[in-house]
């Protein structure tokens, strides 16, 4: 018996310590992102969510000191147009990550100010399901950027990209060409970057994300021409250590709602 817990004790002491060492690393050296995506049926429930994350969820959010909450859906043209909504979260460390979800539960203002989605009936939910990716920023690019915009947000054009890999080592090394010279490439031509980022927990691992912002379509689609021949991406595409990293482009356009932080 008392073997037992001796054995007990030291595996609770050697989980702690392995937490503590994990919540450490992260402070101070690069966020962590939560990216929600509700996939909803039709417009009472975009309403629904719409109202929670304006009047409850966000405000919350900044007193609990999660600021630069974003929101976004897709554009008219997209084939997900109306059947998903994007919240984007940044967090300096694991630990703010880990309290933010008690701190909410604590927050009288929020849960009365939410109720109606808080509460709702198992026969009238406010999705049809919830999808949460975590993410960890770049070295390259540890800090989550506001974006530097002045067009109205319903002619923005926020650029949601995922880059699946075939294997593991071949999504690293795409993360090491990002954090080698490509996020400098995106920086030159003014991409104008809200976040580049690891998934650490998602539905389509390995694969990277980022999200970059345009003042309208047409500006997007210029820079993207003068990425395609700019000379620094012209010597980089081809490398050897580069070759076959990405197995798949996801590509999502969207445009913030008009209550998003940025």
């Amino acid at each position: 018996m008392n073997q037992n817990k001796l054995i007990i004790a030291s595996l609770v002491t050697l989980f702690t310590f392995s937490l503590s060492y994990i919540t450490l690393a992260q402070d101070g050296k690069r966020d962590l992102y939560e990216l929600k995506i509700y996939h909803i049926a039709n417009s009472d429930q975009e309403k629904m969510i719409d109202q929670y994350l304006k009047s409850a969820f966000i405000p919350a959010a900044h007193k609990a000191g999660v600021s630069n909450v974003g929101v976004f859906k897709p554009l008219p043209s997209e084939e997900d147009a109306g059947e998903k909504i994007y919240v984007f979260l940044p967090f300096k460390n694991s630990k703010a990550y880990f309290e933010f979800q008690n701190k909410l539960e604590k927050d009288q203002t929020y849960q009365n100010a939410g109720k109606e989605y808080i509460y709702a009936a198992h026969d009238n939910p406010p999705y049809t399901r919830l999808e949460t990716r975590l993410l960890q920023a770049f070295t390259g690019n540890p800090r989550m950027n506001t974006p530097e915009l002045s067009s109205p947000k319903n002619e923005r054009v926020y650029e949601l990209r995922s880059y699946e890999a075939a294997t593991e080592r071949l999504y690293r090394q795409k993360v090491k060409m990002f954090n080698s010279g490509e996020i400098d490439i995106f920086d030159k031509l003014d991409f104008n970057p809200v976040f580049y980022a690891e998934t650490l927990a998602g539905a389509t691992m390995p694969n990277l994300m980022y999200l970059t912002t345009f003042e309208n379509m047409k500006e997007r689609n210029a820079h993207w021409d003068a990425f395609r021949v700019d000379p620094d991406w012209e010597a980089m595409k081809d490398l050897e250590e580069y070759r076959n990293t990405v197995s798949k482009n996801v590509t999502r356009l969207l445009r913030p709602a008009d209550y998003s932080d940025f």
